[in-house]
């Protein structure tokens, strides 16, 4: 039997409980996925079909989570539209042809998913015909989280270089922008084509943006990509860190679920006036911490999104250090407590 809870805490109905995913929860907490890890880089993984749809759904059996996250990097789509990048351990993306000016972004070609990303989409259908009977989280990464990589060339602590582009080449900056809205719409559609039954976009960077800023330079594209989901029905979650500043914006566009890190309670988001489906929010550290801890502070989070448009989940992924009985005990919990609301 299908497990759509999740579907519904999205739309703002009525749940019988309050669903559980982690982010990250396919990762280095996992023995499997170390084990795979000691064979295979994450690009030559996300490369093999059968192997990715192993590794995405065995969060779901291991901890009894209501949804899947497809395993693959935000900057997957990023080599067929001509960027050199690698995901280097320990460092992340790292790009060999960073983005400079508008000549760089005029030699961005354009994505055909099917084509260039044949695998991504033959894992979906693996998942979804063969493997889950809970819904599949297909993502991508916000414009701004993506610029930042092409232009920095990597990680960066204080996006200098690409806000330096954005302020100093508006011009080059919104064509970047809309490259990048074609690309994620084509990437997006193409996933819930496949199978996908909800879609995350991962802002992660956004948060370094002002709330001025972030509605001139993001928005625009932000909502192209938004609407074009919305148009098949599926339900969107936006998500980053450090971006309590940004969620009346982000109400304004048609997510349906907004991800609080564990910066901001629920009762602030509320206050804020924010009326939509609610993401998260456990601090991911306190899953070090003792399980009297754990229970107190997931209690808290449970009693004030209740079963009326929340879903649990961590303010950011899950880490290497965490037990995975640490979370098969969590979902457990979740799921029992928030039944009794």
């Amino acid at each position: 039997m299908f497990n759509d809870t999740i579907i519904k805490a999205a739309k703002g109905e009525k749940t019988d409980y309050t669903p559980v995913w982690f982010m990250r929860q396919v990762g280095r907490s996992q023995p499997e996925y170390n084990k795979v890890k000691e064979k295979y880089s994450l690009l030559e993984i996300t490369r093999q079909p059968e192997l990715t749809a192993y590794l995405t759904a065995t969060p779901v059996e291991n901890y009894n989570v209501d949804a899947a996250v497809l395993y693959k990097d935000i900057v997957s789509p990023l080599a067929p539209i001509g960027i050199d990048v690698d995901i280097k351990p320990g460092v992340g993306p790292v790009i060999q042809n960073p983005i400079r000016d508008i000549k760089d972004v005029e030699k961005l070609g354009e994505l055909d998913p099917y084509k260039d990303l044949d695998y991504i989409y033959k894992t979906i259908e693996i998942l979804t015909k063969e493997k889950l009977n809970v819904p599949l989280i297909g993502f991508c990464g916000a414009p701004f989280t993506v610029a930042s990589y092409m232009i920095e060339g990597g990680p960066s602590k204080n996006y200098h270089k690409t806000k330096q582009l954005m302020y100093n080449q508006p011009e080059t900056w919104f064509k970047l922008m809309d490259k990048l809205a074609d690309m994620n719409i084509r990437y997006l559609r193409a996933q819930i084509e496949s199978g996908a039954s909800m879609i995350q976009i991962f802002d992660s960077w956004g948060g370094a943006l002002n709330s001025e800023d972030y509605a001139y330079y993001l928005s625009p594209a932000m909502k192209r990509i938004v609407s074009s989901v919305k148009e098949t029905g599926t339900p969107v979650i936006i998500f980053g860190i450090g971006a309590s500043h940004l969620l009346n914006e982000w109400d304004s566009l048609e997510t349906d679920v907004i991800g609080l890190d564990w910066r901001t309670s629920i009762d602030q988001a509320r206050a804020a006036g924010i009326k939509k489906a609610l993401q998260g929010n456990l601090d991911p550290a306190l899953l070090l911490a003792d399980w009297n801890v754990i229970e107190k502070q997931t209690k808290a989070i449970l009693d004030q999104g209740g079963n009326n448009g929340h879903i649990f989940n961590l303010g950011h992924g899950v880490f290497p250090e965490v037990d995975p009985e640490t979370l098969k005990k969590l979902t457990t919990f979740v799921h029992e407590y928030s039944k009794g609301q």
